[in-house]
């Protein structure tokens, strides 16, 4: 496989992702953080680098708004719980392994 056609099925699979999160809004961010290592806010924090190892004018509150598909607070207003005692015990765990 080439580097361009590499770049492409990475870009669209990224596209899918990013889409089916928007899609899934339950989904909350401590919980992806606890399952796999990573959330929306780490997405965008890897675009925003990405962004400015190109030099490509992109921060990360610009990033996290591609990601969610709305401004952060917006976001957070409408689909962010509370976390619960347990999920907040999951990510003290994580973080002391």
């Amino acid at each position: 496989m080439d580097k361009q056609t590499r770049t492409e099925l990475e870009a669209a699979a990224f596209r899918t992702l990013v889409e089916h999160l928007r899609k899934n809004p339950d989904v909350q961010n401590i919980d992806m953080m606890n399952l796999a290592g990573f959330c929306r806010n780490c997405l965008s924090k890897w675009m925003a680098a990405a962004a400015k190892e190109r030099n490509v004018d992109l921060d990360y509150e610009a990033a996290r708004e591609l990601v969610y598909g709305m401004p952060y607070e917006q976001w957070k207003k409408t689909y962010q719980k509370e976390a619960t005692p347990e999920q907040l015990a999951a990510m003290q765990a994580k973080a002391r392994h």
